[in-house]
């Protein structure tokens, strides 16, 4: 099974799965709202904005297993993102990502290394994984990282279809 294959549902309870996305490069973020590193909201939507047509796009999974900084219901957390940083891009119902409820799609980016050969859990809230367009996990970015720094840009660009 592909992670694109891996069912998810949207921020509205729809039933998905990443293959929505299949041909484009992915940025997998898990997201929160009451995060210091809540404003790399920003930086995400740019690249999303940067990138969306040339065959890319971020994509956000709500969390509250770091401090409850995501403690909203799916249609605040919708409102927070749109009014707050304008974010357009995807954003599917909140998840675990650690533990023995770890989402599958997080069950398979955790065996994914960082770039001091790390894998396991996430770290904190705005962990970002890249994804090639055919669900190959090829970067793993700690949160502290911010989603323009060079080598997330440089990433992208070479992971773009």
């Amino acid at each position: 099974m592909s992670i694109h294959d891996i069912p998810v549902r949207t921020l509205a309870g729809e039933e998905s799965s990443l293959g929505e996305h299949a041909g484009k490069a992915l940025l997998v973020v898990n997201v929160a709202s009451k995060c210091g590193l809540t404003p790399q909201y920003k930086g995400l939507e740019r690249l999303q904005e940067r990138y969306a047509e040339r065959g890319f796009s971020v994509v956000g999974f709500p969390c509250n297993q770091f401090m409850g900084q995501e403690p909203g219901t799916a249609e605040e957390i919708a409102t927070f993102c749109s009014t707050t940083y304008g974010v357009t891009f995807p954003l599917y119902e909140k998840i675990d990502v650690n533990g023995p409820s770890r989402h599958p799609v997080y069950a398979e980016l955790t065996g994914a290394p960082d770039p001091d050969g790390a894998t396991g859990d996430v770290q904190w809230n705005f962990e970002k994984f890249l994804l090639s367009p055919t669900g190959e996990v090829l970067a793993r970015f700690r949160p502290a990282t911010d989603p323009e720094a060079d080598e997330v840009v440089e990433a992208i660009e070479a992971a773009l279809p």
